[in-house]
């Protein structure tokens, strides 16, 4: 019994040799080609709207945020930038194109509601009545003519930028035709540079000593900041460190403990405007 075991074993075995060597080594038989990767398709293009009239305009008649209001008055590049603003589809665009076509268009009809009513002084003079301001004043105008549809400055502020956006650096963008607002840049707003810019602005706003004095033992600060507190957090610290985004050293650790006063400084309503030229 023990010997016919071993003898089905050893024929076994010489078997299953046999099979090994007459088998082609491994490393001669063929092998699958790897498969290529599969084919990525280019990224899309952004989408963006021409703003490039209302740019020109800009780098040609505003200087340090003084505004030549004179000259885009008679330009007719202005005008028809106005009107291509009516006719802008903003289906299929992404956040910052739309936030950048809205910031140009709140800047661009502040600057024609200036030209129409031809005030050189404030902008808080326009629609008054006996010294006193009708409704909401200037901001209540239905002046916009932009994405097909007719709105006021102040619905395009509260009712598009700010409720849809949320992006508190819209009001170091958004510039109320004062000398108190923050500069009106000498470039157009794009989507492709929003982030860019919206940072910049708020660079130049914050440090700018005649609206707010942040880096010293007891800062004062600009009314925007009262005014859409909630814009900014819910609390002092939650606007401090919000702030020192945009410092070092000191002031930013003083932002960020959220121990710093918030005296304001008396908003300049005088307007933001270059020297008259005569008619």
């Amino acid at each position: 019994m023990s010997f016919s075991l071993r003898r089905v074993s050893d024929v076994a075995r010489r078997s299953a040799l046999a099979v090994l060597f007459a088998a082609p080594p491994l490393a001669a038989q063929p092998t699958a080609r790897p498969a290529a990767p599969p084919a990525v398709a280019p990224r899309a293009a952004r989408v963006a709207i021409d703003h490039s009239a209302f740019d020109s305009l800009l780098r040609a008649h505003v200087t340090d945020g003084l505004v030549d209001y004179d000259a885009f008055r008679d330009a007719a590049t202005f005008r028809r930038y106005l009107t291509s603003l009516e006719r802008v589809s903003l289906a299929g665009l992404d956040d910052e194109e739309r936030l950048a076509f809205w910031l140009n268009a709140y800047n661009a009809y502040t600057i024609q509601l200036i030209v129409t009513h031809a005030e050189r002084e404030s902008i808080r003079n326009i629609d008054r009545t006996l010294g006193v301001l009708r409704l909401k004043g200037p901001w209540s105008e239905p002046i916009v003519r932009a994405a097909g549809r007719t709105l006021s400055l102040d619905e395009v502020e509260h009712r598009i930028i700010r409720k849809d956006f949320k992006d508190p650096r819209i009001h170091f963008a958004l510039v109320s035709a004062a000398k108190g607002s923050p500069p009106l840049r000498s470039e157009a707003y794009t989507g492709a540079e929003l982030d860019r810019q919206l940072f910049d602005q708020g660079r130049r706003f914050l440090k700018d000593t005649t609206k707010n004095q942040i880096e010293t033992p007891f800062p004062r600060l600009s009314p925007i900041f009262t005014y859409y507190r909630s814009d900014f957090g819910n609390s002092r610290s939650d606007l401090g460190s919000y702030l020192a985004t945009w410092f070092d050293g000191e002031t930013k650790k003083k932002l960020e403990s959220g121990r710093f006063g918030m005296r304001e400084i008396p908003f300049d309503w005088s307007l933001n405007g270059k020297a008259v030229t005569p008619r």
